[in-house]
């Protein structure tokens, strides 16, 4: 027999207040943003706060109806409520209206509604559901791809619109699968990845392809411990990549020099495949297939930086790096919104007495900077209790998601756990300049009706969810 609980009783009273308290505060901080002293309507219901205002009561509503909706609902609806989040995100790129060079937008009358929002709840669902179906395993490579397809999907879709900050995003449900049990080595070698992305960009990329090499000759010896299959590999290399040096200069083809080492690792992989075969190396499959996938990644990283990138956004990713300066023009952002949190020092300017804000010397100060107008009206002492309440938040989602008695309930908390600290460690990393400033709202806080409403119900379904866990089912 199914025991039914209070609802009421059994929801985590303490999400809800901190969901409340960010929201309030978010509301507050986008009041200043753009209050003008000179209106004598304070609560214009066509200015920012008024909309914004609009939008809480109607997340509060939201959160109220999925709180009523039964909790089997979400298990067996993820992959209908995934496949019509997909279909959304095809059907933007069709009809969709483009904003600030992103086809990411319905338009509804007067209000604009963006799906791929949405499409983060529909894929913490869908991650949910397969990752707790019978069959799944997580040592089997199927399971592995499926999850991968799951979660990259509408990444790839949202980030032909493109909306690159949305779309890394779903990179966060790493997070998610190693959760599921996988290895610790998944989390490495995404860390390892990142790492070579940020190279391939401040490093020449003859430097980078002998850097690979050598890990993987290293890796090489450390599994096998006999010095000479490194150096038979380290021989190879060398014959076919000083022949084709040679050719080059003999024949003046005037190649380029990481032209030639590729060219020479290409023709190597072969020849050493066959020899180490023949030499019983076991895992020389799995040190030339990381290297060949670790090229392939610098090849496509170089690639997407001058091909898919837009200008502004390199720059972003130059100035972030060091490789340029641009204090007036695409760094003006990131300077503008340190010099707004410093002004504040340590209690801040106090409420609507913020100069960098009100005079607008921040853009996007209500929505992707609203941190800013925290640090600056209320310093130190008040971007600590916002930073406070969203860790204290994610500290709270993780206890909720480990009480879970159902895999699905737990493996989707750890989905809406990805994605809020992903949001929250981005926008605030890009608004004190630690990180490159790719346009994402800070969870319940940042202006915008689509955010808000997505946010809300990703984490009213956990609580849900988790109000039902004590029930006993058949």
């Amino acid at each position: 027999m199914k025991r039914r609980t209070n609802l009421i009783k059994s929801i985590d009273w303490i999400t809800v207040l901190l969901f409340l308290l960010l929201v309030l505060i978010g509301w507050l901080n986008i009041f200043a943003a753009v209050y003008n002293e000179q209106q004598l309507q304070n609560f214009d219901l066509s200015q920012q706060y008024g909309k914004q205002l609009i939008w809480i009561v109607a997340a509060i509503l939201l959160a109220i109806i999925v709180f009523m909706i039964d909790e089997k609902f979400f298990f067996f609806f993820s992959y209908p409520i995934y496949i019509v989040a997909i279909i959304s995100l095809l059907l933007v790129l069709i009809i969709g209206k483009e904003i600030h060079g992103s086809k990411s937008w319905f338009v509804i009358g007067s209000f604009n509604l963006q799906p791929s929002e949405f499409a983060k709840v529909a894929t913490s669902l869908a991650l949910a559901k397969f990752i707790s179906s019978y069959n799944f395993r997580i040592d089997k490579l199927r399971s592995i791809l499926t999850l991968f397809l799951i979660a990259v999907l509408p990444a790839i879709l949202i980030a032909i619109q493109p909306d690159l900050g949305s779309a890394i995003v779903f990179f966060s449900f790493i997070l998610v699968v190693y959760r599921a049990g996988f290895s610790e080595i998944l989390l490495l070698i995404a860390i390892i990845f990142i790492g070579l992305f940020f190279l391939t960009l401040v490093v020449d990329k003859l430097f980078i392809l002998s850097g690979l090499t050598f890990i993987a000759l290293l890796a090489l010896w450390i599994a096998e411990r006999k010095i000479r299959y490194v150096l038979g590999a380290m021989i190879i290399l060398a014959i076919f990549t000083g022949t084709l040096f040679g050719l080059n200069r003999m024949l003046e083809i005037g190649a380029n020099y990481y032209f030639i080492v590729v060219a020479g690792l290409l023709i190597s992989f072969p020849i050493y495949l066959i020899y180490a075969i023949r030499k019983k190396i076991r895992n020389i499959l799995v040190v030339i297939g990381c290297l060949f996938i670790s090229m392939l990644f610098s090849f496509s990283v170089d690639y997407v930086y001058h091909d898919v990138l837009k200008q502004h956004q390199q720059q972003r990713l130059n100035i972030l790096l060091g490789l340029e300066s641009d204090p007036l023009g695409h760094g003006y952002n990131v300077n503008q919104s340190k010099i707004a949190i410093g002004s504040g020092g340590f209690s801040g300017k106090g409420f609507l007495n913020g100069t960098q804000t009100k005079f607008d010397f921040v853009p996007e100060q209500s929505t992707d900077f609203i941190f800013c107008t925290v640090g600056e009206e209320w310093g130190f002492i008040g971007t600590s209790v916002v930073i406070g309440l969203f860790v204290f938040l994610l500290v709270r989602l993780i206890i909720i998601a480990e009480r879970q008695r159902s895999d699905f309930s737990r493996i989707y908390g750890y989905g809406v756990i990805a994605v809020l600290f992903t949001h929250f460690t981005i926008n605030i990393g890009m608004t004190i300049g630690l990180l490159p400033v790719i346009g994402i709202p800070l969870p319940f806080f940042s202006y915008g009706g689509s955010s808000l409403w997505a946010f809300t119900i990703l984490l009213f379904i956990m609580l849900r969810l988790d109000a039902s866990r004590m029930e006993l089912l058949k």
